[in-house]
């Protein structure tokens, strides 16, 4: 879906202004542990499917509806891996100035739905399940970072430990010795 509604309604009051908006990322891996990836039309790179929460919309509810507008696939969320904030000031070809804040979802395919991914808006380019150790080219730099907190989440996961990933002080929390 191209830009929301509520932010086209906001720039009309505020222009380019410094805009502060949530947004989730899903990071989608199926039974054989592909990933599931988009290759972007405004960028050219492929990257974890990401998106804007709508006004009073649950994050998870995002996610959910992101995935299967950009690559058709229904998703089922498990785990909220991640709360970050970038400092970058991100600025669009128009102008428009953004910041988020991202909430990192572990989703799997439903198996009660469609797991076969095709372009589902203007959005994507290409859309497919990427085997991890042989991902695309060129790919986003933050989906190579919100990938490597995924890994680190599921790594925690798998040893005992499924706190979220948070700073706290410009700390990384929970604390561990295998944070990348």
């Amino acid at each position: 879906m191209p830009t929301p509604d509520f932010v086209l309604r906001l720039r009309r009051s505020i222009g380019h202004d410094l805009l502060w908006l949530n947004g989730v990322t899903a990071f989608v891996t199926d039974g054989q542990g592909r990933v599931l990836l988009g290759r972007r039309s405004d960028t050219g790179q492929w990257a974890l499917v990401y998106g804007i929460n709508e006004p009073g919309e649950d994050p998870a509810d995002t996610v959910v509806r992101e995935v299967k507008e950009e690559t058709g696939v229904d998703v089922i969320v498990s785990d909220l891996a991640a709360v970050t904030s970038s400092r970058q000031v991100v600025t669009y070809a128009n102008g428009d100035r953004t910041m988020y804040m991202d909430h990192l979802f572990i989703c799997r395919p439903d198996p009660n739905g469609n797991a076969d991914p095709y372009v589902g808006d203007e959005e994507s380019l290409s859309v497919g399940w990427f085997d991890s150790n042989q991902l695309p080219a060129p790919l986003a730099q933050t989906t190579v970072e919100r990938m490597a907190r995924a890994r680190t989440y599921l790594k925690r996961l798998h040893g005992g430990d499924a706190h979220a990933l948070f700073k706290v002080g410009g700390r990384q929390l929970p604390a561990s010795s295998d944070q990348s």
